[in-house]
């Protein structure tokens, strides 16, 4: 690959420039970064020949090589680090700081998938727990599930594909990857380390940008067995629908909770929930978005958030000193923007709010927010958090349980009944205690109910839903 602003496209492990293309722009200033070939219906065809073709060299890869390779990935990845965040840091938006954690997350999910490529083992189970079993042993084994198909979203544009190729890598199936047409660049740049590092079989990894029309072979193909979605619920529904009888697994984000109860000891933890309630402008599936904090701390906690979102630093994401910087694009910057006029129309009080600037938006705090409010019932994906007051435990675990989604929540007590009443009553995939709900280790089970999603991330956990169980079963003669 020259060292130039194109991209070729990453198929059946080689590169190939195609006859259509699409930019790549900054969006904080607009700059172009650079030019990327796109996949048309030929090249999503051979990549799906070549991941079935692929299946049974990679079951006969062996598990210690698939865990050199992703070790590999994980050294390199590391060693150019700072130029690595450099260039998500641009095409995302996302200030240096965060890119770079996302380079670090990246490479420790490589070396976790390593782990775990090494701990595919089945199991023997006697038949004899019956009469009718005396004689017989049963052997069980898991087999990788075909091609994968996966498709990842612009917020997380390295871990997020990540998510779907370590794990696909280490069980032992071939995949085809459709990153986001706004943030390509670092699955790209990834897709160059695999082929420094080699050792990976023909057709093992495709990664394709390409219109949403020309991926739906993805969806609808029987020759894929599996699509992991990472986006929006409206979307990843509506994919389900299409996708026939192959596996499906979707994380469709929410909007989640913070509980400060009565006893939080919230000032020892406050900065850190501060940074995270403006993350990446809010751009995460986990953002802090809903916090219902007990009425005696209401004021006091409203008024260092307050203080603290205003101080926040806001500029160009490739600096180290930026904390916020520009929202993907011009489009959901205005959406947001929108939203908040529609709730301060409902009735909504305005605790802080800036303006708009192109794709910047500051930080925004809303109170006494109705029932009906985007920005309280849906995925804001922008830098709003809203506030409310409350009295009664029960009464605010009823409403955090209102919303159709439920991905992550956070709680801050020091009441361990409490924590285990949250646990057993809030409808979600995972609970945080005295950390923000952004809180995401990528070794542990991830995903969430409701509108939130089907099935769950987590290299051990990914791996699962790749993996079939087969049974022999042998007469023994004993």
């Amino acid at each position: 690959m020259s060292n130039t602003h194109f991209y070729p496209l990453f198929l059946n492990g080689t590169w190939l420039k195609t006859q259509t293309s699409l930019q790549v722009s900054a969006p904080y200033d607009g700059r172009l970064l650079a030019q990327v070939s796109t996949a048309g219906a030929a090249e999503i065809e051979s990549a799906i020949q070549g991941a079935v073709l692929a299946k049974h060299s990679m079951f006969s890869w062996a598990a210690f090589e698939r865990a050199q390779f992703l070790r590999s990935v994980a050294q390199r990845l590391l060693a150019n680090k700072d130029a690595h965040a450099t260039l998500l840091s641009l095409e995302a938006a996302k200030p240096l700081r965060e890119a770079i954690h996302e380079i670090e997350r990246a490479a420790e999910t490589f070396c976790i998938a390593a782990e775990e490529a090494l701990r595919l083992t089945g199991e023997i189970m006697p038949m004899d727990r019956t009469e009718r079993g005396r004689g017989f042993q049963g052997y069980i084994q898991p087999f990788p599930l075909g091609p994968i198909a996966g498709i990842a979203p612009f917020n997380f544009p390295l871990n997020l594909a990540v998510h779907k190729l370590a794990p696909a890598i280490a069980a032992g199936c071939p995949i085809v990857l459709k990153p986001a047409s706004a943030t390509p660049l670092s699955t790209l740049n990834l897709a160059r380390i695999f082929d420094e590092v080699g050792g990976l079989p023909p057709g093992a990894v495709s990664i394709l940008p390409c219109t949403r029309e020309i991926g739906e072979a993805l969806l609808t193909d029987n020759r894929i067995k599996m699509l992991s979605f990472t986006g929006s619920d409206s979307v990843g529904w509506a994919m389900k629908k299409r996708a026939g009888n192959k596996k499906v697994v979707l994380e469709l984000g929410g909007n989640a909770a913070v509980l400060i109860a009565e006893s939080a000891a919230w000032t020892e933890h406050f900065d850190a929930l501060l940074g995270a309630s403006f993350a990446y402008s809010g751009q995460i599936c986990i953002h802090p978005q809903r916090f219902f904090v007990w009425e005696g701390h209401f004021k006091a906690f409203a008024d260092a958030m307050c203080k603290g979102a205003s101080a926040l630093k806001l500029g160009p994401p490739d600096s180290l000193r930026t904390q916020v910087s520009s929202m993907i694009d011009a489009e959901n910057a205005e959406r947001v923007d929108a939203w908040i006029d529609q709730a301060v129309a409902a009735g909504a009080q305005v605790l802080l709010r800036g303006q708009r600037q192109g794709t910047l938006l500051p930080p925004c705090i809303l109170t006494q927010v109705p029932i009906g409010a985007k920005v309280m019932d849906e995925e804001v994906f922008g830098p709003v958090v809203v506030l409310e007051p409350y009295s009664n435990f029960k009464d605010v675990l009823d409403r955090i349980n209102q919303s159709r989604f439920g991905l992550q929540a956070s709680i801050y007590t020091e009441n361990h009944r409490e924590i285990d009443q949250a646990f057993q009553t809030l409808e979600l995939g995972g609970l945080i205690v005295n950390a923000p709900p952004t809180l995401r280790f990528d070794h542990m089970p991830y995903g969430g109910v409701k509108d939130s999603g089907l099935g769950r991330e987590g290299i051990r956990y990914a791996m699962n839903d790749m993996l079939e169980w087969k049974i022999l079963v042998k007469k023994t003669n004993l």
